[in-house]
């Protein structure tokens, strides 16, 4: 099974506590913290991924490192020592917080761009795209790709919605050679 299958295991099962017991947002604040605690300390990471020490030391400083945080989050991280996943964090936590984002009527777009959007031209995108896919809140990922040339590709999910200057010239050329 692929890294990104089990991610989404984890996430899924998470989120599905987390809305049974009322918890989605508490758990959702949780989750960014250790996010950046596995994203700010190599060293941290290192020792949980090293096979060479005990499995319950390493499940006693994850006790002490997030010390007050809930059951449900110390659980998992024990679990994922347990089943030597310490590498999945991260996406584990994105994969959640995506869960939990569109619980809320909210989706992530990434937008991909030549330069970087103002705030303005951000929400002028999330309104067009709100309305369109009638959702309650786009928040929107600026990524600049000078491969764009003009324009903006906008993906949300596995759907890529392509108005850059270099897709319309590939659509150009691709209806061209069909008419020939």
């Amino acid at each position: 099974m692929s890294k990104a299958m089990i991610s989404k295991r984890y996430a899924e099962a998470l989120f599905q506590l987390a809305k049974e017991k009322h918890i989605i947002e508490s758990l959702e604040s949780e989750w960014m913290i250790v996010k950046e605690v596995f994203q700010q300390n190599q060293n941290f990471i290192r020792f949980l991924e090293n096979p060479g020490f005990n499995k319950n030391n390493k499940k006693q400083i994850i006790d002490d490192v997030f010390h007050d945080f809930s059951v449900e989050v110390k659980s998992t991280l024990k679990l994922i020592v347990d089943h030597q996943s310490e590498e999945l964090v991260i996406d584990i936590v994105d994969q959640f917080v995506n869960l939990a984002e569109e619980s809320r009527g909210t989706k992530r777009a990434i937008v991909y761009s030549v330069r970087e959007l103002s705030e303005a031209e951000k929400q002028q995108l999330a309104d067009v795209f709100q309305a369109k896919l009638h959702i309650a809140k786009l928040k929107i990922d600026n990524v600049i790709d000078p491969n764009v040339l003009g324009g903006v590709k906008l993906r949300i999910g596995n759907t890529v919605y392509d108005g850059s200057v270099k897709g319309k010239l590939e659509r150009m050329e691709k209806n061209i050679t069909i008419t020939n």
